[in-house]
């Protein structure tokens, strides 16, 4: 592990700096190395610049952390393993799938570890074919890859092919990513826990390591809620949770989920949130929130206790950190070009006495019980462990010997990653502030909307021509048009400029006599007509007067 030690590490800052260059970019990290939020910081630049930017996940649960849908959902292969000529056939056939194509122009990924190589290739295959870049990967789009690989690895169901890291599909070479491995700690801020947590990664777990979490183990919580119990095998968590809600006295207060939408995307969004259906709470009852909201208080995976219920029947919690938030029905949704197709709202509420590890991934707990004595498979102790944000809200019931184990793969990978990213950090460091600019802008000129060019209205063409003291037939016979349109111009023109000159055309298109017969023949019927409407004009004055000229004459009356 020697050369780890020579890798030039990257910031936050850095990784936006190369997201914004517009290439296609891998974002990894240690757990709570803020991947999410530079993935939030890049999202919410290119909505602000107008860019489609499709924000996807490999599952459902993370999907919702960053307000988005699954891979499988937005590109349309769903549960499929393998892509036929009839399946991109009939998704060719879909409307609002040829809108989505045409109009994306980045692609995001969360939580890529957990996708099936031979799916990113399918993503890959589905967007060539619907962009119509059949040579250029995911068909010309900036394609954002995020994850951890230390994080646990895809399931392979029954009759699908085998499983790999993503990493083995034919996509991830052809892409030409660039690496950016987060190396800042914003989870965790306790120096020997982080290292404990770096020496798992790195397949060294020292005796100071072990040591410290020998002083975890059966050692409670001092934090004011009772920690969230994470477990290794997908046992019924709700019949915990529910016996545990049981020993409470005190009234149930039930709140039941409510959704619109298409059916069948509203199933998923059930299915991908953590916020149960029918929530039955008490007071006194263990809760974790299940969805950000930053400005209320909480964050996914803040754990409360419930003091009381308000007057508006809203139960009211009291974090960790002893701050007391009503917490409100919030939506879920799924939306497509600001048109919401599903949604539902629910109080962004669980019971938490005890959640899988599984579950767990993505959240930063504040207290849990662990028992890693039952582990099954490499990376399930390192995602247990990184849930916790302090060693004092870690209490370790148990360890067996593949807890801390770590995939020989993914040890040899993260060599090679931390080695391009270093990479990509001394690029990027070669380039000047200005230079740098200089790549974003031209990125967003590629990927921006592009402006229509706003139509010069027609009055406005003309008045070019005026202001270059053309004649009215001059003027009629550039445009194409009528003298009489173009004395409409000239109408429009001075209603919008009562100081536009055009005295030119009295004495270049009627002869003084003729314009004052006409001026003259107006002041005559000035109390007939006040309108000064032409026809009366015109039989006064007969045959030798055409409505052309009496137009242009009545343009200099005031």
């Amino acid at each position: 592990m020697d050369s780890l030690r020579y890798t030039l590490p990257m910031t936050q800052a850095e990784a936006l700096d190369i997201l914004k260059t517009g290439q296609n970019v891998f974002l990894t990290g240690a757990a709570g190395s803020g991947k999410t939020y530079v993935l939030n910081q890049y999202i919410n630049y290119l909505r602000k610049e107008g860019v489609e930017v499709a924000v996807t996940a490999s599952t459902g649960i993370a999907a919702t952390h960053l307000g988005g849908t699954t891979i499988h959902s937005w590109s349309g292969i769903g549960v499929r393993d393998r892509m036929t000529k009839s399946d991109l056939d009939a998704l060719e056939e879909k409307s609002y799938l040829w809108k989505r194509f045409e109009h994306t122009r980045v692609l995001v990924i969360d939580e890529v570890s957990m996708l099936h190589h031979f799916r990113l290739d399918l993503v890959d295959t589905v967007c060539r074919a619907m962009r119509r870049r059949p040579e250029e990967p995911f068909g010309g789009l900036q394609v954002v890859l995020c994850g951890d690989f230390f994080q646990l690895p895809p399931v392979s169901r029954m009759g699908e092919p085998q499983a790999q890291f993503v990493h083995r599909s034919e996509a991830w070479t052809r892409m030409q990513l660039r690496v950016c491995y987060l190396e800042e700690q914003h989870r965790q801020d306790d120096e020997a826990f982080v290292r404990l947590l770096n020496n798992i990664r790195d397949t060294e777990v020292s005796e100071e390591s072990y040591e410290l979490l020998q002083s975890r183990f059966q050692k409670e919580s001092t934090l004011k809620v009772r920690p969230t119990q994470l477990y290794t095998h997908n046992i019924d968590v709700d019949t915990i949770n529910d016996a545990e809600l049981a020993k409470l006295p005190g009234v149930v207060h039930e709140y039941r989920m409510t959704d619109s939408g298409k059916e069948h995307i509203v199933a998923t969004l059930k299915k991908s949130c953590l916020a149960p259906e029918r929530l039955r709470l008490k007071k006194g009852a263990q809760v974790m929130f299940v969805k950000n909201g930053f400005e209320q208080g909480y964050a996914n995976g803040t754990l409360g206790t419930i003091i009381d219920f308000d007057m508006m029947g809203n139960p009211v919690v009291e974090t960790a950190k002893g701050k007391r938030i009503a917490a409100d029905k919030v939506d879920w949704k799924v939306a497509e070009e600001n048109r919401v197709l599903a949604s539902i709202e629910q109080l962004p509420l669980r019971l938490a006495w005890a959640i899988t590890v599984h579950k767990s991934q993505g959240m930063s707990l504040d207290a849990v019980r662990v028992d890693l004595s039952k582990s099954f498979e490499p990376g399930m102790g390192y995602v247990a462990l990184s849930r916790v944000r302090s060693l004092a809200g870690l209490t370790l019931l148990g360890l067996n010997d593949v807890a801390l184990r770590v995939h020989p793969e993914v040890t040899e990978l993260d060599v090679a990653l931390r080695t391009d990213s270093s990479k990509s950090v001394k690029e990027l460091q070669g380039f000047t502030a200005a230079e740098k600019r200089m790549l974003h802008e031209k990125f967003l000129e590629l990927v921006r909307p592009k402006q229509k060019e706003k139509k010069i209205p027609t009055h406005h063409v003309t008045k070019k021509l005026l202001l270059e003291k053309k004649l009215l037939k001059e003027i009629a016979a550039a445009r194409s048009l009528t003298v009489g349109t173009i004395l409409d111009h000239i109408e429009q023109l001075l209603a919008e400029e009562e100081t536009f000159d055009v005295q030119y055309l009295r004495t270049s298109s009627i002869p003084d006599t003729k314009f004052k017969k006409i001026t003259d023949a107006f002041a005559a019927v000035a109390e007939k007509n006040p309108e000064r409407r032409l026809a009366p004009i015109k039989i006064l004055l007969g045959k030798g007067y055409t409505y052309d000229e009496i137009r242009l004459a009545r343009l200099f009356l005031n």
